[in-house]
């Protein structure tokens, strides 16, 4: 049996669902249950974001750094960006250095442009529905 749902104070749709839950098979009414349980399980959660767009929190650029730490650097740097959003520009600079043999310092400062790009997108587009 379905149970009371507000009565006394029902909306005509709680008072249609409950005439028709009525009119059904024993069976039927625990599908109809066990749908309306699927439903209100996957009910789309909000999710609420910060008011303030998030600030990276840039770690000093130590002397002597390989590419890779300046990628790990760079990454617990900002947080925030989308490790996926980031993975081509950097997978091509970590080639231009290692294939091309461009010089650490140069695809370190193109890594450190990139992800303050990146930075701007996200900051730029922060409060927009996706």
């Amino acid at each position: 049996m379905l149970p009371a749902l507000g009565q006394g104070s029902s909306t005509p749709q709680e008072k249609r669902l409950r005439s028709l839950f009525r009119e059904l098979a024993a069976q039927d009414q625990a599908s109809l249950l066990k749908f309306a349980e699927f439903l209100a399980s996957s009910a789309t959660v909000v999710v609420q974001t910060p008011e303030t767009c998030p600030e990276p929190v840039l770690l000093a650029r130590p002397t002597p750094e390989s590419v890779v730490k300046a990628i790990k650097r760079l990454k617990a740097s900002y947080p925030m960006l989308s490790a996926d959003k980031l993975l081509s520009p950097t997978s091509d600079l970590m080639a231009a250095h290692l294939i091309k043999g461009r010089p650490a310092n140069e695809i370190i400062d193109e890594l450190e442009q990139v992800f303050a790009e990146h930075y701007q997108q996200f900051k730029a587009s922060w409060g927009q529905p996706l």
